[in-house]
């Protein structure tokens, strides 16, 4: 990727009379976000999507409403576009080569291949020196046949296209695996062997075309039913040795990569104690929305940044934050959440991403707390909670 230095245009930092426009593959809530902190900065935006009410769609300039892999879309995505990120690790990595060969583009299509098949990743961890869950890859019968027993119980993961929870089935002998496996219709996977775990973390960094990398710092997560419900942002989250670790553990994957854009790595915490990857998002995360409303600079402006090739300053964190996940079992039978009475609370920040269709499981929005103290952010926290019908954490 060129170091070139992308700045806004005419309404933005260098008055030059020309609109720079950055473009993004994926219309989501990621893609959203993205989109606003562009236009906060003075830059036009592009998105491409199929979705013509895509959360990002409905608020940029562009939307281009095309197959990811459609050769006029991309072509218009790059007549329209300087430069082009992606807001969703299952961008088919060929649109991204496409886009890579006449634009800017961050991540890199080998760096969203690596991140797109567990099998890759895992060895790209492993190459690393970061440490990893015992695991096996299971592509065959030959190697399914040929699976430790050590491994077992474990979670069965397809290699490709699972995110959130799905695509994973827990396995406790030979014949529930294979079992599983023949459920998931013989598909690439990876064993990991079930490890007792103590807590889930993960590290947002982003990383500039010339090295320069900055991170936020570790942020603790809930999850239920394998979604993000609950992260917690605030100093003496984790020991100080074990954030440290997973800082640098997240660098070392990044350089390794020779990442550009907004990278995410999970961790887990074992009962013992030590930390073992789970896995990457090459873009920002759920984990790292209260960097909105908690933070002088956001993992959106990061990405922004990144991808224009302008610098980077290590982010500050003014606030705890709690960020409760808005999820579409909120809106029961049709009803419309209290937001009146959740808005009444001191320090609460609403994000709602504009889809018209709430469901289980989807993503509608996020809630953060932000306050002077931790109790007081957490007290806040329990109370919108409550009131909202989510569980207390």
């Amino acid at each position: 990727m060129s170091g070139l230095t992308l700045l806004p245009g005419a309404t933005g930092l260098n008055g030059s009379g020309q609109q720079t426009t950055l473009g993004v593959m994926g219309g989501g809530q990621l893609g959203r976000m993205f989109v606003q902190a562009a236009q906060s900065m003075g830059y036009f935006t592009a998105v491409l999507d199929p979705d013509p009410i895509s959360p990002a769609g409905l608020v940029s300039h562009y939307h281009i409403q095309t197959d990811y892999l459609d050769e006029q879309g991309l072509a218009q995505l790059m007549q329209r576009s300087a430069a082009v990120t992606t807001e969703f690790e299952n961008v088919p990595a060929p649109a991204l080569v496409t886009l890579g060969a006449a634009r800017i583009t961050a991540p890199s299509a080998d760096a969203v291949a690596i991140a797109q098949d567990r099998i890759q990743e895992k060895a790209h961890f492993v190459r690393c020196g970061v440490p990893v869950a015992p695991y096996a890859v299971i592509e065959n019968a030959v190697q399914l046949a040929g699976v430790s027993a050590d491994l077992l119980p474990g979670i069965l993961k397809t290699a490709r296209l699972g995110y959130d929870g799905k695509g994973q089935v827990r396995v406790a002998n030979p014949a529930e695996l294979a079992s599983a496996w023949e459920s998931l219709k013989g598909v690439a996977c990876v064993l990991e062997q079930m490890l007792p775990l103590a807590a889930e973390c993960s590290v947002i960094v982003a990383r500039a075309a010339d090295g320069a990398c900055v991170n936020f710092a570790p942020q603790r997560n809930l999850h239920r039913d394998g979604i993000l419900a609950v992260t917690e942002a605030y100093e003496g989250n984790m020991p100080v040795a074990l954030a440290s670790q997973a800082v640098e553990a997240t660098k070392q994957i990044a350089n390794e990569l020779n990442y550009v854009g907004v990278l995410c790595v999970e961790f887990f915490v074992l009962a013992d104690g030590s930390l073992v990857v789970n896995e990457m998002a090459p873009r920002p995360h759920n984990s790292g929305h209260y960097t909105i409303d908690a933070c002088d600079v956001s993992q959106f402006a990061l990405q922004v940044r990144t991808l224009a090739g302008l610098p980077l300053t290590q982010p500050r964190q003014h606030s705890p934050a709690i960020m409760l996940n808005l999820l579409g079992d909120l809106w029961v039978q049709g009803r419309t959440p209290c937001w009146d009475k959740v808005l009444a609370l001191p320090g609460t920040h609403l994000h709602l991403y504009g889809k018209l269709k709430a469901s289980k499981g989807r993503k509608m929005g996020h809630l953060t707390v932000t306050g002077a103290t931790l109790g007081q952010v957490r007290a806040t926290a329990l109370a919108a909670a409550e009131l909202l019908g989510i569980d207390a954490f």
